[in-house]
């Protein structure tokens, strides 16, 4: 069977959605939302199979002027003008636009996409002005417009639309944001293009590219795991060695401050609070807000609480898998080898950095884990914990999950090439750390250890301190 190259993998919850907004009996003000290169415009596009009644790309560091002639070339190609109209402002665009659209069929929708709005939004443009006077005036006195609104700058789209002040505030009337893949919309993209690679390999690219479609369409399924990362990476002019710095730009304003955030929290791998961050980067106050608020819009960072805590001891950890793997191994790469993750797939470096990340990747997939734990519909909390007594010594325990039913979880994350083994010293452990957290955490619930590795736990004389186990396979549910 050909493999298909450009699938619509998942977004069924948002395909449902925007089902539901064609066939709503409103104009409708869709925001799409999400980071760069999470398929926001794919999925627009496959959804209405391109037929829009007008559609506008905003263009990236072009003047107020080149962007009203290229919306004035566009809407001469929807309209079938005869000449070019000539644009003044944006007020005069919209008014042309409306126009247009007034022309056309009352009974039936009328399909407006604008996508990179944020790249259309200048300092003293009056562009945001216009669109508020196209939805109040015209679009939203009407029944048959679905004007949707997409762009990646996560930040302007929520300030100057969903959390719009003005002429715009309370007007959308549909958000849908785009997550990245779950591991198992990942295996079946992969699937889809033909990829041989087992769950094993899989998860490895995971904690590489993440869900990140734009990501996992660079894979050439002809080549082994390690040969796309070399490719890709560290090759001489690779395709993701630089993308750093534009993602960041692209997303943010005062991109350097927030990649002074996520550069602090590559440090510390259990995270850090906000007065740490504070400490770290020199940034407080709104300012810090406005970036953790930004970071965990876009799915940069998790935020999660210290057991027993308010939510203003959050802890914050980075957890996109692009911005790890760069910290760990593009920032630093100063030997320029271009097969450098081939000559150091069994480095100690890597399986610490392995380690840590397939943490990352057990907390994006809880629900996967409730699911694994038969408590999928049960209410829960999840949290960490840390213990520094300079009496009754150090423990820490990753991911907690306390549950209605008055047990908590205590989950041992571990990355291995096979069943992980313990040991009698390994086991030990375990149960000192669980009595350590009674102690300190004066519950009085049940206490279950489970073990969260890729293939399983070996059985043996020590394996009675594992309560519940689940394995990699779970995470694909």
């Amino acid at each position: 069977m050909k493999a298909n190259q450009n699938p619509l993998i998942g977004r069924e919850k948002e395909i449902a959605q925007l089902k539901h907004i064609v066939d709503s009996n409103r104009s409708e003000f869709v925001v799409i939302f999400g980071r760069r290169r999470i398929g926001k415009t794919f999925l627009v596009r496959k959804f209405f199979e391109d037929r829009y009644h007008f559609s506008y790309v905003g263009q990236r560091d072009v003047t107020d002027a080149v962007q009203l002639q290229r919306f004035a070339l566009a809407l001469q190609n929807y309209a079938g003008l005869e000449n070019v109209p000539d644009f003044k402002n944006w007020f005069e665009a919209f008014d042309a636009l409306k126009k247009y659209l007034g022309s056309l069929d009352a009974k039936k929708r009328k399909i407006i996409f604008i996508d990179e709005m944020p790249w259309i939004d200048r300092k003293q443009c009056d562009f945001v002005k216009a669109l508020e006077d196209f939805w109040n005036s015209w679009a939203n006195l009407r029944d048959d417009i679905v004007f949707i609104a997409c762009g990646s700058a996560t930040s302007w789209m929520v300030d100057n639309l969903m959390e719009n002040q003005g002429g715009l505030h309370n007007r959308i009337t549909n958000k849908i944001y785009l997550h990245p893949f779950t591991l198992k919309e990942t295996e079946q993209y992969l699937d889809s293009i033909g990829c041989p690679w087992d769950r094993y390999q899989i998860v490895e690219c995971y904690m590489i590219l993440g869900g990140v479609p734009f990501y996992l369409t660079l894979l050439d399924p002809k080549e082994s795991l390690a040969q796309n990362v070399d490719r890709l990476f560290f090759n001489k002019n690779a395709l993701l060695s630089q993308e750093f710095n534009e993602l960041y730009n692209s997303l943010f304003t005062n991109a350097n401050k927030y990649i002074d955030v996520v550069a602090a929290l590559s440090q510390k791998k259990e995270g850090l609070d906000r007065t740490e961050i504070s400490e770290s980067t020199g940034i407080s106050g709104g300012m810090l807000t406005t970036i953790l608020t930004n970071l965990e819009r876009c799915d940069f960072i998790l935020s999660y609480s210290r057991f027993n805590t308010k939510k203003n001891g959050s802890v914050y950890r980075l957890c996109d898998f692009y911005s790890l793997f760069y910290f760990n191994f593009i920032a630093e790469n100063f030997s320029k080898d271009e097969n450098f993750w081939t000559h150091h797939l069994q480095s100690p470096r890597l399986r610490t950095w392995q380690g840590l990340t397939f943490e990352i990747v057990c907390l994006q997939h809880l629900d996967q884990i409730k699911t694994a734990l038969g408590i999928s519909g049960m209410a829960t909390e999840a949290s960490i914990w840390r213990c520094n007594d300079p009496e009754q010594g150090k423990a820490q325990i990753d991911l907690l999950i306390k549950r209605a039913d008055r047990i908590i979880d205590l989950c041992e994350i571990k990355f291995c090439t096979e069943k992980f083994s313990i040991d009698k010293s390994y086991a030990e452990r375990i149960r000192n750390r669980t009595a350590l957290f009674r102690m300190k955490s004066k519950t009085r619930y049940g206490l279950a250890n489970i073990f969260i590795t890729t293939f399983g736990i070996v059985q043996g004389k020590n394996s009675g301190v594992v309560d519940g186990e689940i394995t990699a396979n779970q995470l694909f549910a």
